[in-house]
C-alpha cells in the first residue's frame, strides 16, 4: 500500500462472488471520491464485451476484472479472469500517478487472476488484443 490507499472489503467480496459463483461477468473498481480507498464502482452480468469497454471512460483511470470466455483453435472453450488496469491518455497526470501507485494493493488481493492487461487506449483493450494475449498464455 505504497500510496496509502486501502482496498475496501467489498472489492474482495464482489471478486469472490464473480470468481466462485459467477454472479457477475465483470467488476469496475475506482478510487473513492476522497481518494482514501479503492471501491467497487460497478458490477455487471452483461456478457457483451463492448459493455465492459464502455465502462472504461476516456478521461478517468479505472481497474476492472473480466471473466473472459474464449474458444481455442481446436474448438475447446475456456475462460480466464483478466485484471485490467485502465489509464487512458486523457486522464490527469496526478490521477495517473496515484492510480499507478495504488494498483498493487488491489491486484495482490485478487487471488486467481490469470492475466493482466494494461491499457492506455482502446486498441490495447480491444477484444482481439486481449484474446491474443490470453490464448498465448495457456
Amino acid at each position: 500500500m505504497a500510496s496509502g490507499v486501502g482496498v475496501n472489503e467489498k472489492c474482495l467480496t464482489e471478486y469472490q462472488e464473480l470468481k466462485l459463483k459467477k454472479s457477475s461477468k465483470y467488476i469496475i473498481y475506482a478510487l473513492s471520491p476522497d481518494v482514501t480507498e479503492i471501491v467497487v464502482e460497478k458490477t455487471s452480468t452483461s456478457t457483451n464485451y463492448s459493455d465492459f469497454l464502455n465502462d472504461l471512460p476516456e478521461d478517468r483511470c479505472k481497474w476492472g476484472v473480466y471473466d473472459f470466455d474464449f474458444e481455442l483453435n481446436d474448438g475447446g472453450k475456456r475462460n480466464k479472469l483478466i485484471f485490467f488496469s485502465w489509464s487512458p491518455d486523457g486522464a490527469r497526470i496526478k490521477e495517473k500517478m496515484l492510480f499507478a501507485s495504488s494498483k498493487d494493493a488491489l491486484r495482490r488481493s485478487l487471488v486467481g487472476i490469470a492475466n493482466e492487461i494494461q491499457g492506455t487506449d482502446s486498441s490495447e483493450v480491444a477484444y482481439e488484443s486481449v484474446l491474443d494475449k490470453v490464448s498465448r498464455s495457456r
